[in-house]
């Protein structure tokens, strides 16, 4: 992987709920890193057939590992102002060099409350 396909900026979320004084429910995300990616959408090819297990996983984001974040299934990445939930991450041929993240979009639902 070349930084020259690594072109699409994303940040790597994770959401926690609290409670606000009223005791209504507050979702607050804390950025954990701001890393640059390859992105991937999901298309008609071999690779994707070969997924069929991961059929709700829509992108693909490849990325350098960070010593200090471990990428889990927990958090969540945001890219040009959509979220996208972490459905799979791995380590990439097992070198330690890159993380692999089977996502799928979050959609606001009808209502504009979304599917956090």
């Amino acid at each position: 992987m070349s930084l020259g396909k690594m072109n699409t900026f994303i940040d790597i979320v994770q959401t926690d709920l609290s409670k606000d004084e009223s005791g209504f429910a507050i979702y607050n995300d804390t950025i954990l890193a701001s890393v640059r990616a390859y992105k991937e959408e999901r298309h008609g090819t071999k690779i994707w057939a070969n997924r069929a297990a991961f059929s709700t996983a829509t992108c693909l984001f490849k990325f350098r590992i960070i010593p200090s974040v471990e990428v889990t299934p927990k958090l969540q990445i945001i890219c040009n102002k959509k979220r996208y939930k972490i459905i799979s991450a791995e380590d990439v041929r097992g070198r330690g060099m890159y993380i692999e993240c089977l996502c799928e979009i979050m959609e606001a639902s009808k209502n504009g409350k979304g599917n956090i």
